[in-house]
């Protein structure tokens, strides 16, 4: 008879913890974590709580001020989403760690653009003048771009310019010197004190630092880039019901609307 009472018992027992981490899944369901960095993508993110409240969603927002820990947290399964990264920089990051992501949607595009206290034009640069650009390969074809639009570079035949690097550069009519040992995060001081002949910054990192890309810099980039910052994801769970949830929200008018307000062309709405 005690063998029957403890058998039933330790059965029941089972029950309520299968129950127990039902419930626990289920609230895990209805709570989604994004990894972002604190200017554009964090605000935009607290601008999307409200109405992913009312589609049943609670949004939690880790901020997260560099470039390499969004990745691994999302590889890791520490947290549902990043929100930082363009689809180039995403590449590079799966080719040269093999993580296991995904884009699950693009939000939004940050021109990036050159600031200078030396000059007022590209064209005016003198010969052997130093740029400063960020340490990041995924976006040597982004800063070329500049000169090549300039007519100040040109590369080498057959280059995808979104793919060119430093080494597809054919010619360099000011021998135009590139400085990339500093993380993107750093340019907005460099610009500051006055290093090098000109500086290309991210507009996440300007804005951060009370820059803003369309009136300080000297040049900045078309609406038409293709460098627009997306919610990247575990592979596998782009289709997941709160990803696309978070992506419906993320991309609706009510969120174009605010980043077309808020931002006044320096952050525009991805097509």
């Amino acid at each position: 008879m005690k063998k029957l009472f403890y058998f039933v018992l330790t059965a029941a027992l089972i029950l309520v913890l299968a129950a127990c981490g039902k419930e626990d899944k289920s609230k895990d369901d209805k709570t989604i974590t994004v990894g972002a960095s604190p200017t554009p993508h964090t605000e935009i993110l607290e601008q999307a709580k409200a109405a992913l409240k009312k589609e049943g969603y609670t949004l939690k927002i880790k901020t997260i001020n560099d470039y390499t820990t969004p990745n691994r947290l999302v590889n890791d399964g520490d947290i549902d989403a990043n929100f930082f990264q363009h689809t180039p920089y995403l590449e590079t990051e799966k080719k040269s760690k093999g993580y296991k992501i995904e884009s699950a949607g693009n939000v939004h595009i940050e021109p990036m653009a050159v600031y200078s206290k030396k000059i007022k034009d590209l064209k005016d640069l003198k010969k052997g003048a130093t740029v400063y650009v960020s340490n990041n390969p995924a976006e040597e074809g982004r800063f070329l771009s500049f000169f090549t639009k300039a007519g100040l570079i040109t590369l080498k035949d057959g280059v995808d310019p979104v793919k060119a690097t430093f080494k597809d550069i054919k010619e360099n009519k000011k021998d135009i010197q590139f400085n990339n040992k500093q993380a993107a995060e750093f340019l907005a001081k460099t610009y500051n004190n006055g290093e090098g002949d000109a500086v290309i910054i991210n507009s996440n990192v300007a804005l951060a630092n009370k820059l803003n890309p369309v009136k300080d810099s000297i040049a900045i980039e078309s609406k038409d880039s293709p460098y627009a910052n997306l919610i990247a994801v575990q592979e596998g769970h782009k289709n997941d019901e709160k990803i696309k949830a978070l992506i419906k929200v993320l991309q609706s008018k009510e969120i174009q609307d605010f980043i077309t307000k808020k931002y006044d062309g320096s952050v525009i709405p991805a097509k």
